[in-house]
């Protein structure tokens, strides 16, 4: 097929409502990760957080979202795409502004009501509710608005745009705090997603295919999700793989502060966070090629080992070029792990299934962000407040990875695959 040929192909092989879903998804990620990039930072400095609390409301913040995913393309199916998309940018744009509103006057009288951490944890709960919609509308509208031709290229589009919009966030929080201050981060997160509840209204229509599926009964949910819990098989699995994300997600939760604190206070961790996603866009492609022949479970356990060693970068480079570096090691095995993670679940998927497995798989991603920035910051606070040695917690943070591999290995060895898995 020629260059002529395969380009009328793209042309013609996606219809309007994947463009505009995708890009509504680049503003989507923009607005999280500009928000998470800095709220650590938020929480501490300007909230007055403690090295523990901090870690624990980030962790809600990230890990509620994965939680919550499991369920919501079971409501965007009901609702459809067009509704569901547009009460979640709708919601996010209202949970985006309360975030940098929680210190203004005119919620003063509920500060004072209740405690600021439950007052703040509640907050940070109400972008999930929006997020949670959004991935599987986007998800689902690109399998729906794409032909079969060019439905994998779709997914690698949609990728692709995610890591966009996760390299311009931190960006363009970085020059929000610089020139405005903290709280217009979240401020200019909600006039991000707020302009795409009107993209979704004016552009956007439900994408429809002769033969969908009608959405599944609640009867049909309830016993999809008995079926993954038992036997517990797969359970175990997800519960094992969670000590990656505890891994992973410490550089929203535990870098900003460590660098703030023990390396430089007038450092621009939002730019420094830019380094993951940046690396996945680029060599995303690369590693995979290089990786191709790795069957799909070593390919996680060696991405496993790979992000662990990350942080051990920065334990002897307490620096701020030693913090780019390990995420960029992070990234690495991030790219070798991902793919890989998925297209495992997916042959464990039993007929039928595929939709409620793969919900499932993003429940580690939501333990290990909720017990990640509990156990991030009674690290950094144990180690750095008390010890006065900041960079041991990396060690500990380390092994939590290393062990997970380990379990990963043994779990290899005694639940064997029901059948021979191909390479990745």
């Amino acid at each position: 097929m020629s260059l002529t040929q395969r380009l009328e192909e793209i042309r013609d092989g996606f219809a309007r409502p994947f463009w505009v879903a995708n890009v509504s998804e680049i503003f989507e990620r923009l607005s999280y990760y500009g928000a998470f990039s800095s709220l650590a930072v938020y929480l501490q400095e300007k909230l007055n957080f403690s090295t523990e609390q901090t870690g624990t409301l980030t962790g809600i913040f990230g890990g509620m979202v994965w939680f919550l995913a499991i369920f919501g393309g079971a409501v965007a199916d009901k609702l459809g795409f067009r509704r569901a998309l547009s009460m979640a940018y709708l919601i996010l744009a209202a949970a985006y502004f309360l975030i940098g509103s929680i210190g203004a006057s005119w919620l003063a009288p509920v500060r004072g009501a209740v405690p600021l951490s439950l007052f703040v944890g509640v907050i940070l709960i109400l972008p999930a509710l929006g997020i949670a919609l959004v991935k599987p509308c986007v998800v689902g509208t690109t399998a729906r608005a794409s032909k079969e031709n060019v439905r994998t290229l779709g997914y690698s589009i949609y990728y692709t745009m995610v890591n966009i919009g996760g390299t311009a966030g931190p960006f363009v929080a970085d020059w929000a705090h610089t020139h405005f201050g903290l709280e217009r981060v979240f401020r200019i997160s909600a006039l991000s997603v707020f302009a795409m509840f009107f993209l979704i209204l004016f552009f956007f229509r439900d994408p429809r295919k002769p033969g969908d599926e009608p959405a599944p009964s609640l009867v049909q949910v309830v016993r999809n999700f008995r079926a993954v819990i038992w036997p517990p098989r797969f359970l175990i699995f997800l519960l094992i793989f969670t000590g990656y994300w505890i891994v992973f997600w410490q550089q929203y939760t535990s870098l900003p502060g460590f660098i703030h604190t023990y390396v430089d206070a007038n450092a621009h961790v939002e730019l420094i966070l830019i380094t993951d996603a940046a690396i996945v866009v680029c060599l995303t492609f690369l590693v995979n090629y290089l990786a191709r022949k790795i069957p799909p479970f070593h390919a996680v356990i060696l991405g496993t080992v790979i992000s662990s060693l990350s942080w051990l970068v920065l334990a002897f480079w307490p620096t701020v070029a030693g913090a780019v570096a390990s995420i960029a090691v992070l990234a690495i095995g991030e790219i070798i792990q991902q793919p890989p993670y998925y297209a495992y679940i997916s042959r464990l998927a039993p007929p039928g299934q595929q939709g409620t497995y793969m919900g499932f798989a993003f429940l580690p991603i939501g333990i290990g962000s909720l017990v990640g920035g509990w156990f991030g910051g009674t690290m950094m606070h144990h180690f750095g407040e008390v010890a006065h040695h900041p960079e041991r917690a990396w060690w500990a943070i380390s092994a939590v990875g290393f062990t997970t591999a380990l379990f990963l290995w043994i779990y290899d060895r005694a639940v064997k695959p029901a059948r021979e898995e191909p390479s990745s």
